[in-house]
């Protein structure tokens, strides 16, 4: 070994094989397969091409996925082009001839009826199915063949962006049905969408085989109608092998369905749970009680429902479930939340104690979820032995994602002026209160934090014995994104910035802080007015090297973006990051913002929000060229429509043919047609431009697609 070099060849097949998993499909098959005649039979293992994902391979054109997919032919069996919206549907034409393939997802493609028969008509193996249904669906348009194919299939997910069943009505061994509404309550042209659409359709089916069934809604009364509709059957007959109910409806008002009593009742019964969510104005506590008793679920969420929050400790803490060891994902969000009173009471808090029995009991949880919720130390009792909220989280061993209300991080040192027996103050008040002048809090590295004023004493206990976080969503109650897609109508039920106080405390030393978590990959921070200069990013940014997603909306000010500085320092630290949102008001996306971001040469994601913001067109089309791997370029910025236009068709037409996925979005945020621009992005891409919709402790069913 001394004597000789020993190259990539001379290992073995096994170690060979593991490294070519992490190549593309797309350049193994075009590229690594014409090396040699080793690395070409290695390319075509079965161990390679038996189970392929195109849908991230953004820099493939059609002529490839063409080229790759004949290759593929006589290998693959489960296929996904999830999000390929820039294909052509030629390309996905090919995919007939794919005649093995058992699981097929062609969610984002361009799939009409017509091609959608074809295709169904020549994969008679097909279990799996995933696809969107476009308006002008037209189920009479398939094939005999095609719906044979259909009567076999055992999973189905279609994202529905018009009112129709889509395929269901011809899936009667369904097992698994998954479901996205997106449909709006008005198209584009201002014509009210109806779902009397439905009326003289076939009746879907009643679901005898059915195991898992999710729902997930975007905002709007025709996709609560529509979800109803697919809901009939349940009130007449539940499924008898029914173990997976997940239904997430966004707004503080969800559409009654009076069945909901007796599916709980039945599930309860079977003793085999494995998820449960259901709307608030679903759930009452008897309910609640018998569908869990008995039972050992792995996913609960019970976001938004206050008034059961009760039932809910007591099913987990005191026997109301058979197993709560099993449970490895909770969503607690809002479960406690009072809206904004002068009336909210200490009982209205989370109490850590209950939190850290809620840990033992419930010890293999992964996945938490405590958004709007609240808790202030200083209101805590001698009962719970001085013990922070953050301690009993640590006690969540097992951590892998956690969502948290800014309040939960603070220690109450260093807000002198809120009283124990003191609640928020009015919201009349809060205007008459002088505004905190700018500085007075920023945190210095290497600082001593007694001397500062800030204290991260429960903070570093959480992050001590939690080294397995790797998403951690820090979110203020008064943060409301300026532009949500998923949760417009929740603005009523969100805190006004500044009501709580406790919030206010976190600020750059507790950032700095959370630098202790290296093994980090997503960071979402939202509506923190504590940090004024940012420097703790710059901590943090420095030691949390595997950073691959970052989400900042609204810190500090939102007169003035005083942490520009820090921003930029902290951007050249993320030399991993795949994935950046941005929303902040007066956001200057100068050429030194852009200098900085190109040193993020991995990154292919960028969401810029900034209702009063300025950009640069020339250092815009620079960082472009810079970092080749940008595959999405969303601005929705000040100035006219004018520079926006003018700039996004200069970006498209230079990088369109290298970049075939390539999506630039550039538009003014105060323009009238901004709804119309953004129900024209791909669902795909939308999704990720909503970050602050938190999807933690969310099951894979209705994570982003």
């Amino acid at each position: 070994m001394s004597s000789t070099s020993v190259g990539i060849s001379d290992l073995s097949d096994e170690i060979l094989l593991c490294i070519l998993r992490y190549v593309p499909v797309c350049d193994l098959l075009m590229n690594v397969a014409k090396v040699c005649s080793k690395f070409h039979t290695l390319c075509h293992d079965k161990s390679l091409l038996s189970n392929v994902n195109l849908s991230e391979d953004y820099r493939a054109n059609n002529r490839s996925f063409r080229n790759t997919l004949k290759q593929l032919a006589n290998h693959v069996q489960s296929l996904s082009l999830n999000g390929c919206y820039w294909l052509a549907g030629c390309t996905v034409d090919v995919l007939a001839c794919c005649r093995g393939v058992t699981h097929l997802d062609v969610t984002g493609c361009r799939v009409s009826s017509l091609r959608l028969s074809r295709l169904l008509s020549s994969l008679s193996l097909l279990r799996s199915l995933a696809f969107d249904v476009k308006i002008g669906f037209n189920l009479a348009a398939l094939t005999s063949e095609a719906v044979d194919t259909l009567s076999r299939l055992s999973e189905l997910r279609q994202t529905l962006m018009t009112p129709s069943y889509g395929v269901v009505p011809c899936c009667a061994q369904l097992r698994k049905l998954m479901l996205q509404f997106d449909i709006s309550d008005v198209t584009r042209e201002g014509v009210g969408v109806s779902c009397q659409l439905m009326v003289g359709q076939s009746s879907v089916p009643h679901y005898q085989q059915l195991e898992e069934f999710t729902a997930r809604l975007a905002p709007g009364e025709v996709n609560q109608t529509l979800l109803l509709l697919y809901l009939a059957v349940f009130s007449v007959h539940v499924p008898k092998h029914l173990r997976v109910f997940l239904v997430s409806i966004p707004g503080p008002n969800p559409v009654h369905w009076p069945a909901a009593p007796s599916l709980a009742q039945s599930l309860g019964q079977r003793g085999d749970l494995e998820a449960l969510q259901l709307p608030r104005s679903w759930l009452d506590p008897l309910s609640l009680s018998r569908a869990l008793e008995g039972n050992s679920p792995k996913h609960l969420s019970f976001s938004r429902c206050p008034t059961i929050w009760p039932q809910v400790f007591q099913s987990l803490m005191e026997g109301g479930v058979k197993d709560a060891t099993q449970l490895t994902s909770l969503n607690l969000s809002g479960i406690n939340q009072v809206l904004y009173s002068d009336s909210r009471s200490v009982e209205d808090h989370l109490a850590s104690w209950t939190v850290s029995r809620l840990a033992e009991c419930c010890c293999s949880v992964k996945h938490l979820n405590l958004m709007h919720t609240h808790y202030h130390h200083e209101n805590i009792t001698r009962q719970e032995g001085d013990l922070h909220l953050c301690a009993s989280l640590a006690k969540f061993r097992h951590l892998q994602s956690l969502t948290l209300p800014a309040c939960a991080l603070s220690d109450g040192i260093n807000t002198p002026q809120i009283s124990i027996h003191h609640t928020s103050p009015s919201a009349l008040l809060l205007g008459l209160k002088k505004t905190p002048r700018v500085g007075l809090q920023n945190y210095k590295a290497d600082s001593d934090p007694s001397q500062s004023g800030d204290s991260t004493a429960g903070l570093n206990q959480l992050l001590a014995w939690c080294p397995l976080l790797e998403t951690l969503e820090i979110i203020g109650p008064g943060f409301i994104s300026v532009l949500p897609r998923l949760e417009p109508c929740s603005r009523a039920s969100v805190e006004p910035r500044g009501m709580c106080a406790w919030a206010r405390g976190v600020g750059d030393s507790h950032l700095a802080t959370l630098g202790g978590l290296t093994r980090l990959r997503c960071l979402t921070l939202a509506g923190l007015p504590g940090v004024l200069k940012g420097t703790g990013l710059v901590q943090l940014a420095k030691q949390c090297k595997d950073l691959q997603v970052l989400s900042l909306a609204n810190l500090g000010s939102l007169k003035t973006m005083s942490y520009t500085s820090a921003l930029l320092d902290t951007l050249k630290q993320c030399t991993q990051l795949q994935e950046l949102r941005l929303e902040q008001p007066y956001l200057n996306a100068n050429t030194s913002f852009f200098e900085a971001l190109s040193c993020c040469s991995c990154l292919q994601r960028l969401c810029l929000i900034s209702r009063s913001g300025t950009f640069d067109s020339t250092a815009t089309e620079t960082f472009m060229a810079r970092c080749g791997h940008v595959v999405m370029c969303h601005m929705f910025m000040g100035g006219t429509l004018v520079a926006c236009r003018t700039l996004e068709k200069a970006l498209l037409d230079r990088f369109s043919e290298a970049r075939p996925a390539l999506s630039v979005v550039i538009y003014p945020l105060q323009h009238e047609d901004l709804p119309s621009v953004i129900r024209g992005i791909p669902l795909t891409l939308l999704d990720r431009l909503t970050l602050f919709q938190s999807h933690v402790a969310q099951p894979p069913h209705l994570s982003p697609l």
